[in-house]
């Protein structure tokens, strides 16, 4: 394979990530812009409230967007399935941007709202899975890690793009004219991003093989794959507590517990989000030569003996202890985030990868990723201890050892 047909086969696969998660970032930027927009003008918390409700439901729909796109990529193509995510995504993203408020169409507004909100959720559901399942079947085999790693990196990436792109608007516009028309732009920009992985999808010409059985892979897994779905979902368990604790949650945990300034609660996050794409690269990179659950363990282990002292660490009153204890974070969830996803992927039955992959990762993600910073909220307030959350992380972190443990190594797997 040429370098040129690998950079367009790993940006094919990642750019639809980018797009979930630039999407994710400016959404929670401008929720309260929307609130405004979309809701009756009598509650303003209501109106933010009933924001980020919607974007709740979303996350319910990532399981059945698991199931519906996990077919397409099981039983058509896997580029098919790409092609039908992006689609979903990109187009009510674009739809959110130029549609009427409350004001002009009444209660139609928040229904349609709701409507885009549920097709992203479904798109999302088989997006990620579905193009870390095309990139690593597609690329080399001694250098499957690497090309789940840089799948999770897009996501990354999306994150940055959707708050710089925030913080830029903020920069050169009124903060009248931001909250009336302005949030629109990213909305609109975002169809862009959509085209241009639809063009490159379009032509990424290999698509790995996909089963010709015409049955539901559901049913199939059901009846023959349910210990590996359980196993799936317990390896997302330690990814999606850490994730939306360490890297979403604690913007509001900084602001609340240690009075932090929210810009430079902000500050910190996204520097430490930026050192996440190293992390990931190197931990996916050695797993290509050592192996897949040496790292994970590791990880996991380690994530057990230090989360309670870089939590402590970070309930500090200093902002460079503050900083080197997220970091401190970033290298143990960063090597577990770079390595997990080829894991999952080796781990499953090529001919229902896509729908197995996609049914045990969203259901852990929608559930207790989408739940994580409530709980994690009603921990500090019901026990009155602002470093309660970490309890949560460990957790997560045995759930994940466990099904680790469980796993054969797969670094050597044909398919």
């Amino acid at each position: 394979m040429s370098n040129v047909t690998s950079i367009r086969k790993v940006t094919a696969g990642a750019i639809g990530n980018t797009l979930e998660w630039y999407d994710f970032a400016i959404y929670g930027y401008f929720a309260t812009s929307i609130g405004h927009i979309f809701f009756p003008k009598e509650d303003p918390v209501a109106q933010v409230l009933a924001a980020f409700g919607i974007f709740a439901l979303g996350y319910l729909m990532r399981p059945v967007g698991g199931i519906v796109i996990g077919y397409i990529g099981d039983r058509v193509s896997r580029q098919a399935a790409l092609t039908v995510s992006i689609s979903a995504m990109a187009l009510p993203t674009f739809l959110v941007g130029i549609m009427p408020g409350y004001d002009a169409i009444g209660i139609a507004a928040p229904i349609l709202l709701t409507l885009c909100r549920m097709l992203q959720g479904l798109s999302v559901g088989g997006e990620y899975t579905t193009s870390l399942i095309f990139m690593i079947e597609s690329g080399a085999k001694n250098r499957r890690g690497l090309s789940g790693a840089l799948g999770c990196c897009g996501g990354v990436l999306g994150i940055l793009l959707g708050s710089a792109t925030g913080a830029a608007l903020g920069t050169v516009m009124s903060t009248e004219s931001l909250e009336t028309w302005g949030w629109r732009i990213p909305f609109i920009l975002g169809l862009f991003i959509g085209l241009a992985g639809l063009w490159l999808r379009r032509y990424s010409h290999t698509d790995p093989q996909s089963s010709t059985d015409k049955k539901s892979p559901l049913s199939e897994i059901f009846k023959n794959h349910r210990l590996i779905l359980l196993k799936l979902a317990g390896l997302a368990a330690f990814n999606a507590v850490s994730f939306y604790l360490l890297f979403v949650y604690i913007v509001s945990w900084l602001e609340l517990s240690d009075k932090i300034a929210p810009e430079k609660a902000l500050f910190i996050n996204t520097l430490s989000m930026v050192a996440l794409i190293p992390v990931q690269i190197m931990a996916a990179s050695l797993s290509d030569r050592i192996g897949r659950k040496p790292i994970l363990i590791t990880a996991t282990i380690a994530a057990l003996i230090f989360a309670y002292p870089l939590f402590s660490g970070m309930y500090h009153h200093s902002t460079l202890v503050i900083q080197l204890s997220q970091l401190g974070f970033v290298v143990l969830a960063g090597t577990y985030f770079g390595t997990m996803p080829t894991f999952m992927v080796e781990s499953s039955p090529q001919h229902v990868r896509t729908t197995v992959v996609a049914l045990g990762y969203n259901l852990t993600l929608g559930i207790i990723g989408g739940l994580t910073p409530a709980a994690a909220s009603w921990m500090v307030h019901r026990t009155h201890n602002d470093l309660s959350p970490v309890m949560m992380i460990m957790g997560a972190a045995i759930v994940s050892l466990i099904a680790i443990l469980s796993m054969p190594e797969t670094l050597q797997k044909e398919n």
